[in-house]
């Protein structure tokens, strides 16, 4: 299958690698070129903008950070819309609002172009290992079109509904995990004040009920008090602004999240937006006199 990919970040880089590494025809573009060349030298073909990238292609893969970013690359003087084929399925892979999701679906769909939003969870290491969740609205059938490519990426590929449910799909992941970072920083902030051995805290409370992917893989982070990167703060900031502002229109009262939201806020005006979210234990740890 001919398949472009455009944003080759954190996330584009190891999903665009496993997509071309499948056998398929794969041409990238990058804002920062220089990204390009990764993928370039395992094969796939570089092209100089979205369109050029969209050009004769079954499959329009986006991953970029944010709303504007997605429309500039969807619908730009230089976008995919010029460049892809009617029939062609668009597949926005970024975390980005619901609203804006479906108006993009909705200037495509005058050009024969299809769109699915299928924002993911799982991290680098789900984007490097093809090990991600990858949740999906649009048409069924698009969907089942697209699903080979999106399975090469993904261990769990669900389709949750129309244009846009994948979005608020993702907004409702990212509600729960921000509240697991939290509570994971609270919990082992208080095993620290206690002068507890942290390595078998986690180890006694990844057994039972605790038990989650931030506590395995991130934990540590809150203990060393060091946090390699991973998500950025700034980045996960942004995904709940979305997820607040979706609750609005819904009329959702989300306190936990508004709460994580300004602790946040607070890490990113201290210089710490490029951290890993686990740096939400950096606040609490200061907080309660460890630092």
């Amino acid at each position: 299958m001919k398949v472009a990919f455009i944003g080759l970040g954190t996330m584009g880089i190891g999903m665009s690698l496993n997509v071309l590494k499948a056998g398929h025809d794969v041409t990238v573009h990058n804002r920062t070129r220089q990204k390009e060349e990764a993928v370039a030298k395992e094969g796939a073909q570089r092209a100089q903008s979205p369109k050029e990238a969209a050009e004769g292609a079954e499959i329009i893969v986006t991953m970029v950070s944010d709303t504007p970013d997605v429309e500039e690359v969807v619908l730009g003087a230089e976008g995919v819309i010029h460049g892809a084929p009617q029939g062609a399925i668009v597949i926005d892979m970024s975390t980005i609002s619901p609203t804006a999701t479906r108006q993009m679906a909705e200037e495509l769909g005058k050009k024969g172009i299809k769109m699915l939003d299928a924002p993911v969870s799982g991290g680098p290491e789900g984007a490097n290992h093809g090990t991600l969740a990858i949740m999906v609205g649009g048409d069924p059938a698009d969907f089942e079109k697209a699903l080979p490519i999106l399975e090469i990426m993904g261990k769990t590929v669900t389709h949750v509904g129309p244009i846009g449910a994948g979005q608020i799909t993702k907004a409702i992941n990212q509600i729960i995990i921000s509240g697991t970072y939290l509570t994971v920083a609270e919990g082992l902030t208080l095993g620290m004040k206690a002068g507890l051995d942290m390595q078998k805290v986690i180890e006694a409370i990844s057994g039972g009920a605790a038990s989650s992917w931030v506590l395995h893989n991130r934990g540590i982070n809150v203990v060393n008090n060091t946090y390699p990167l991973g998500f950025r703060v700034s980045l996960h900031h942004k995904d709940l602004r979305i997820a607040l502002d979706t609750a609005r229109e819904l009329d959702v009262t989300l306190p936990a999240t508004a709460l994580v939201a300004q602790i946040e806020n607070g890490l990113i005006a201290r210089g710490y937006g490029d951290d890993d979210v686990s740096a939400i234990g950096r606040s609490i740890r200061e907080q309660s006199g460890l630092e």
